[in-house]
């Protein structure tokens, strides 16, 4: 997409007259029409014809509000992405904002599945997906930190929610949960020794892919660069 026109499109207004008024069409129809598609049928799924046939219009006139696929999927990102969170509505100081944050954006992304492969890459982003960058750097303000390194924290926390969300990472740790994995392994436990007794420690619990663990490791490390340098 041009980049000016892009940028117009998620920044300006997103009301445009519809042609003709009977069909009412906005970018934001357009956009809920087409993450509808991508929740229930996967990104690949998503084509100008595909969400103008869910709209009963035709593809032209999907073509009036968002001039290319590649717009399309921008304002799908901004619209899904919902509105940053208010973290200064949080007690606790840093730590239990950039928890919430965190919590919040993984829900998100489950909620939208194709949200992380769709928000990689070079390309144009909206004010809300900026927005929730903002919020979380801002969590960070008063803490002793550097401009760079709150934002490289706020880096390391999305890298760990995009390696932990569970609708990429599902059946990364089979041994833990799936009976026939762990009596293979055992069976197999001179290849594996360690695998196996780590596995079998966790007595078959359904684990979180590292979730949690990684988290307050991530705000462990961050405490501790901030104590340094009160």
């Amino acid at each position: 997409m041009g980049e000016s026109q892009g940028a117009e499109l998620l920044w300006g207004s997103r009301q445009k007259a519809a042609r003709p008024p009977r069909l009412a069409l906005t970018v934001d129809r357009i956009a809920d029409a087409a993450i509808g598609v991508a929740d229930a049928e996967g990104m690949a799924a998503v084509s100008m014809q595909h969400v103008a046939a869910k709209l009963d219009v035709t593809k032209m006139a999907l073509y009036r509000h968002v001039a290319s696929k590649a717009e399309l999927v921008a304002v799908m990102i901004e619209s899904a992405v919902g509105e940053p969170p208010d973290l200064l509505t949080v007690p606790g100081g840093w730590r239990p904002r950039l928890v919430r944050w965190a919590d919040l954006m993984r829900e998100t992304w489950e909620h939208h599945p194709w949200l992380p492969a769709a928000t990689t890459g070079e390309r144009l982003t909206g004010p809300r997906e900026v927005g929730w960058t903002e919020s979380a750097v801002a969590a960070l303000a008063g803490t002793g930190l550097d401009g760079g390194e709150r934002m490289d924290a706020v880096f390391l926390l999305s890298g760990h929610i995009r390696n932990t969300r569970s609708a990429a990472t599902a059946g990364t740790q089979p041994w833990t949960a799936e009976k026939h994995l762990r009596d293979i392994l055992r069976r197999h436990s001179d290849r594996f020794p360690a695998l196996v007794a780590a596995a079998d420690s966790t007595d078959g619990a359904v684990r979180d892919n590292g979730w949690s663990f990684g988290l307050e490791r991530i705000l462990d490390g961050l405490a501790v660069l901030i104590d340094s340098r009160r």
